[in-house]
């Protein structure tokens, strides 16, 4: 009797995170773009809404990151959510401790994204990589 065996020479390796540049471009990008759609639909009559999308956002962006692109990714998001969506002006402004929570908030959801990522890679690769775990 013959048994087929997919033939592997050499385990796949973790993916490479994004190009730290590139994630704070697609910030940028994405940042401007939930705020105007969401300008566009009125969702921005309360700042809990903004800062909810713009967390959600950070941690897509951590997703493909490395982790030293996380400070960057919640600066830029946290420009827009103060620039257009806590004053509508266009005008930035440091409200104190009320403005370090949000950054911290939006850094926190950054990291997030990223250790999400770094987790799922290690399991994956672990699964990859032990011996038996192919199929019967």
């Amino acid at each position: 009797m013959v048994e087929w065996r997919p033939l592997r020479s050499a385990v796949r390796p973790v993916p490479e995170p994004v190009a730290t540049p590139f994630v704070w471009a697609a910030a940028f990008v994405g940042s401007f773009l939930l705020v105007a759609v969401l300008s566009a639909v009125g969702a921005l009559a309360s700042s809990a809404i903004g800062l909810s999308a713009l967390c959600a956002l950070a941690v897509l962006l951590g997703l493909p990151a490395r982790f030293r692109a996380a400070p960057g990714i919640a600066i830029v998001c946290w420009l827009f959510l103060n620039g257009y969506v806590i004053a509508p002006r266009g005008e930035l402004a440091w409200q104190g401790p009320l403005d370090a929570a949000r950054l911290v908030l939006l850094l926190t959801a950054a990291v997030l994204g990223t250790l999400i990522a770094r987790i799922a890679n290690a399991v994956g690769a672990h699964h990859r990589a032990t011996p038996g775990q192919g199929p019967q």
